[in-house]
Formats: structure tokens, C-alpha cells, sequence
């Protein structure tokens, strides 16, 4: 079901900090911020040759990723992005599995334009998953 790992997400308590660290000091390919409303972060994403780091800082008082960063005031891995090749049939093959998928089970579309949905990270070994189908 799944296909290549697309990016690892990292919260981050400042974006513009965050962006001058990978930018500056790892000399990183850095894109320009992307507000996501609907996921209430806004998005910078780091281009490696094999992969992407997403950096995730929190967009409105009710970001999911405020508690996040409540517990880890400094930041930390946030979720992994896996790639899949039909969202719908991920979707319907965690549930058979009993794997619960966050929100209210509905498909959203992405920070790369794409369907994505989330599976609970207690169901994962303490790790949050991300697919995106591709």
C-alpha cells in the first residue's frame, strides 16, 4: 500500500527562525511560506535529493499544532508523509485494520495540492502518518 516516504514534518515555535537554520547554516533548498487554513499551520518545505522536510508552524489559536509545541516548546518531529497510490483504498484498508484516521475521516487536500489524511499515532507506534496520495 505504501510507496516512498515524501517528507518528514518538523513543528517549529518560529518559522523564520527554522527557515534561516536550513537555508543559511545547512545551506538547504528552501521554499517561500505556504499558509494551510484548512490545517491550520503554515508550511516551508525543505528540498533534499531523496526527500522533503516539512516545517510546520502554528496558523490561528486553534492550530493542531499548538499543543504539539506546548509539550516540545523548542519543536520536534511532528509526522512522517508516506506516499499512496489511491488515498480511498489507504483509507478503507486502515480502518479495516481498526487504524483511526484523524478528524472526522475526511479526505483534505494538502499542502502539494493533493488528497491526505492522517492516521492517530497511537495506532502507529507513538508516530503520526500522513498519506498522500500521489
Amino acid at each position: 500500500m505504501i510507496g516512498r516516504l515524501n517528507h518528514i514534518a518538523i513543528a517549529v515555535p518560529s518559522l523564520e527562525i527554522a527557515t534561516r537554520f536550513y537555508r543559511d547554516v545547512l545551506g538547504g533548498d528552501v521554499s517561500l511560506p505556504l499558509p494551510q487554513p484548512d490545517h491550520g499551520v503554515t508550511t516551508v518545505f525543505v528540498s533534499l535529493p531523496n526527500t522533503k522536510i516539512e516545517l510546520l508552524e502554528p496558523l490561528g489559536a486553534t492550530s493542531p499544532i499548538t499543543a504539539f509545541l506546548t509539550k516540545n516548546p523548542r519543536g520536534g518531529i511532528h509526522h512522517l508523509c508516506l506516499e499512496v497510490q489511491d488515498i480511498h483504498q489507504a483509507k478503507d484498508q486502515a480502518e479495516r485494520h481498526s487504524l483511526r484516521v484523524l478528524g472526522d475521516g475526511t479526505i483534505k487536500i494538502g499542502a502539494h495540492n493533493k488528497p491526505v489524511l492522517f492516521i492517530h499515532p497511537s495506532d502507529c507506534f507513538g508516530t503520526l502518518i500522513e498519506f498522500e496520495e500521489q
